[in-house]
């Protein structure tokens, strides 16, 4: 039987090179390729793991939150959501909502990128 080895979420964004310059310097996702001539899609990592950024014009952009409220575009379990926050905070990164412990056990923060897509982090804090 085959293994999943990993997987990537894929937001649609207004301009690529912008896009890959906010991954890279406001969230840490400094390991990035941008692919054609011209740009039109961006794959980024930061710890092993990838996001994947697609050239789209800007009508056709619409973030989750907007069909369904609080709904998140991409989520990532972290091991220090702490540590993590204070690093967005201090890269300048658009905080969507500030970090707190949820009603279901998870330290948990919200930013979002240039094109309104929401990303949270969360650590477990408690089963």
């Amino acid at each position: 039987m085959a293994t999943l080895t990993g997987s990537a979420p894929v937001v649609l964004v207004s301009d690529i090179h912008r896009a890959a310059a906010y991954y890279a310097d406001k969230l840490g996702f400094k390991d990035y390729t941008l692919y054609n001539d011209p740009p039109n899609f961006c794959i980024a990592r930061r710890d092993n793991f990838a996001v994947m950024l697609a050239l789209a014009h800007a009508d056709a952009i619409k973030p989750y939150w907007q069909i369904v409220r609080g709904t998140w575009n991409m989520y990532f379990w972290v091991d220090d959501a702490e540590a993590l926050y204070a690093e967005f905070v201090a890269n300048g990164a658009i905080i969507d909502y500030e970090i707190a412990v949820k009603p279901y056990g998870v330290k948990e923060f919200g930013v979002r990128d240039l094109d309104g897509h929401d990303l949270a982090f969360g650590e477990i804090v408690r089963a």
